[in-house]
């Protein structure tokens, strides 16, 4: 489903979370912190990882939209969070992580994940 990485705003986020039904990845970075830097350069494995599935990867710029920044709390960047396809956050990871526990968090808002997983999201 994926088109690749879509950037997030204090002026379109409503519209577009109104307007979709996929799981969506958000990335809050700086441009002057080094590990945001390493987590957008992940966006694009991501999305490919994902491009079948119902999922998009977001970023937002947290200097540039300070209301978005305010609404999730971001205290500290790298700052990640996955959102439901029911519009409830479903995951929540401050710092650099590896890529695969980015697909972890993403795969287990989808369901996957084994016969546990299934039983306990």
């Amino acid at each position: 489903m994926s088109d690749g990485v879509k950037e997030l705003n204090d002026k379109n986020y409503v519209s577009f979370m109104d307007n979709t039904d996929a799981v969506v990845f958000i990335d809050f970075y700086s441009d002057t912190c080094p590990p945001c830097q390493t987590l957008l350069a992940y966006h694009p494995s991501l999305a490919e990882h994902f491009k079948d599935e119902d999922v998009i990867i977001t970023k937002v710029n947290v200097a540039n939209n300070p209301k978005l920044s305010k609404k999730f709390m971001v205290q500290s960047v790298p700052l990640s969070v996955v959102i439901g396809k029911d519009k409830m956050v479903k995951r929540v990871e401050i710092g650099l992580l590896s890529m695969d526990a980015y697909i972890k968090m993403i795969e287990k808002t989808l369901g996957k994940g084994g016969f546990f997983a299934k039983l306990f999201r």
